[in-house]
């Protein structure tokens, strides 16, 4: 894969894409129900996923007030919660925190990290300003700017989302690069006039063959090889 030429900003999904949510999830649940074998952990993390998709689309849709991802992964706990038989309120408590504890993937930190050498580097996300607070100290990824939805009062892939990260970049949006484990991500950005890069994570969204992504790559390495020709892979300067 090429470069990816005059970028002045790099802006990052999080969720699936610098974080390992499922399995993140799946810790959270397992250690919320021990007892549960590993097909239950695996339908109950579908039964919370597929709520937080369908609250945030109720709200994109307007049949919902704005809530942010603190609120709706509660209800999500309390759902699998009601689900497993968890009856134990600070059990519950705690899995509702899930999201703010999601590990990286293997190249996320040193990637980023690389990366940050090099351009500003912006974290987009739906998850809350807390969430994304929390989630920033628990994984060690380097962004300069952390950026929540929250502060649109939307959920991308609303436009207001990516002009939000635009608009904090100070640069036009022909000169920002949206990198998303998420088709449907990329396609909002690609929208809103951003440069687009695919990195194939095992639970994105893979683009179709109609797509047209500036680049399309294996993993973050791969991508930091693009965006900075010459830079050891090491991150010397």
């Amino acid at each position: 894969m090429g470069e990816i030429r005059d970028i002045e900003v790099v802006v990052f999904d999080v969720l699936g894409t610098l974080v390992d949510e499922s399995s993140g999830l799946r810790a959270a649940i397992r250690e919320a129900t021990p007892a549960s074998d590993e097909a239950v952990v695996g339908d109950l993390v579908t039964l919370w996923q597929q709520h937080c998709e369908h609250e945030q689309q109720r709200i994109q849709r307007g049949h919902r007030p704005y809530a942010n991802t603190e609120v709706i992964d509660a209800e999500a706990a309390r759902r699998v919660a009601e689900q497993a038989g968890i009856d134990d309120a600070a059990a519950v408590a705690r899995l509702a925190t899930a999201g703010q504890r999601l590990p990286p993937w293997d190249d996320s930190v040193a990637g980023l990290g690389r990366l940050a050498r090099r351009f500003p580097v912006i974290g987009l996300s739906n998850a809350s300003r807390t969430a994304l607070l929390r989630l920033d100290a628990h994984t060690g990824l380097r962004w300069h700017q952390a950026l929540s939805a929250e502060a649109v009062l939307a959920y991308k892939p609303a436009p207001e989302v990516y002009r939000l990260a635009v608009d904090t970049a100070g640069c036009p949006p022909e000169r920002v690069l949206m990198v998303a484990a998420h088709a449907w991500d990329l396609r909002g950005a690609r929208a809103a006039g951003l440069r687009t890069a695919y990195v194939r994570r095992p639970a994105g969204d893979p683009p179709t063959s109609s797509d047209d992504f500036d680049g399309r790559f294996d993993g973050l390495d791969q991508l930091v090889d693009a965006l900075t020709p010459g830079q050891v892979a090491s991150g010397s300067p």
